[in-house]
Parts: structure tokens; sequence; C-alpha cells
């Protein structure tokens, strides 16, 4: 299906995952909203990452400078898979790892969030230190916005989800157009039969209304369709519009 952002907005689940499986997430998302180059560095096969030196991901994020030249910052991003507020302590292997090597920005990714003595930390540590680099933190609001651009990428870490109002509104509309179109197929035969009758511009709308049918779904997948088919698409019919409020069986077109 395609994007549908409000399927998943309040409803993604970190506690879901253990550290590592946070640190794959945020490795995934940080392609999918643009860095190259990604290093996720956890050096061994364990659930933890002992080996990550202060930083548990190295990116590169490209940027355009007024003249049209571009350049690659470098990101040093450490992952926070806490229940509780990150405390201070739980920062400084990164700021003293940025310290040292000197990336563009420190970015601190957060499950949930920065307890308020962190953030005064952060605050009175680029006051009093002046970093050579930049300090960001994104934690859970930041976190869920950027990752509900991409439904599919949404699945992959937390399966299934209810599908949007959206969805199931455009849905219903194709098997509305679907069982409206066969139906004032067989009334068109009976038309041409003689035994049903409307006027020149009932019948001209009707023309006009299949063709708009044909060329949205393709004349070719519009049917004749067997018992089943048309057993399956009335019955999704009715399912969606109780979904949407209306009572079973209704099947009005």
């Amino acid at each position: 299906m395609g994007n549908n952002a409000e399927s998943w907005l309040g409803q993604i689940d970190f506690n879901l995952f253990n550290e590592t499986q946070f640190e794959e997430f945020c490795f995934e998302l940080l392609q999918h909203v643009g860095f190259v180059n990604v290093d996720w560095r956890k050096g061994t096969n364990l659930s933890s990452s002992p080996s990550d030196s202060g930083r548990d991901i190295v990116a590169n994020l490209e940027r355009e400078d007024f003249d049209g030249t571009k350049r690659l910052e470098t990101w040093f991003v450490d992952c926070k898979h806490q229940q509780k507020g990150v405390p201070p302590k739980e920062l400084q292997n990164l700021l003293s790892w940025a310290n040292a090597e000197r990336p563009t920005v420190a970015l601190f990714i957060v499950s949930g969030f920065l307890s308020n003595p962190s953030k005064d930390y952060l605050r009175d540590y680029e006051l009093n230190n002046r970093p050579p680099f930049l300090i960001k933190y994104c934690e859970r609001p930041v976190l869920e916005r950027l990752a509900t651009g991409n439904e599919n990428f949404l699945r992959r870490f937390f399966g299934d989800l209810p599908r949007s109002y959206s969805e199931i509104l455009a849905t219903e509309e194709e098997f509305f157009d679907r069982v409206w179109y066969d139906r004032n197929r067989l009334l068109e035969k009976l038309i041409k039969e003689g035994k049903k009758t409307v006027s020149e511009d009932v019948a001209t709308g009707m023309k006009i209304a299949r063709i708009q049918v044909e060329k949205k779904y393709g004349a070719d997948k519009l049917g004749p369709y067997d018992d089943f088919e048309w057993g399956m698409i009335n019955g999704k019919l009715s399912a969606l519009r109780w979904v949407m409020g209306e009572d079973w069986d209704m099947l009005d077109t």
C-alpha cells in the first residue's frame, strides 16, 4: 500500500525492541531520511555494542551551499533505548569521543526522552565548553514523525497496524466503482434488449462515467467476473462500509 502516516502516529512502541534492535532501527532510519555512508559500529554479534567507542553510528549528510557546492557533514550518533529519562551520565561517552574526533554533529537518538537534568547538562556543556561540533538530540515525538514517512519501512520493524481512514476510504471507493461499473454494464445490456429504458441524458452520463472508471482502473481489470470473484468484490465492499459505519450488506451504488 502507499504511505499512510496517520496509521502509525502514536502507535509506534519502541519498548518492543532491545538495545540492539533499536540501534538497527536508527541505522535504517538514518538512511531512510537521507544520510549516506551510514556505519553501524556494532562490531560484535552480541546483544549489546561494547566496541562502539561512545558512538553507535557514524554517518554523513550532504549539504549544499549557496553557490551550489556540496559538502559532507560527519555525524556521530548515540542511540539511547531507555524507558526512563536518559540521565546526564549516559551522554558523556559520545561527547568525549566527539571532542577527540571532532565530527560536525553529535546526535543522541532517544527512544523516549532526555531527562530535564540531561537537557540542562547539554545546554551548560555548550555554554562552558564551546565544542567544535553541534549537539542535537532526537526524542520520541520527532523520531516518530521521521519514521512515519514510509509505511513499508515501519511494517518491517513493527508488523501490521490497522489501516488509516484515508486508505479505507480510497479502497471503498475502488470497490464501489467496480460494483457500479458491472451493474451499469448489465443495465446497458438490458437497455439494448429493450427491457429497460432511460433518458438520453442519463444514458450519456452513464457512458461518460464508465469511460472514467475504465481510465482509472483499466477496462481489462473490470470483469467480467465469475461467481466467486463477484461474491468477493461485494463482500469486500460490504465489510469496508461496515468499518465506515454503515450497516452490514449495504451495497447500494
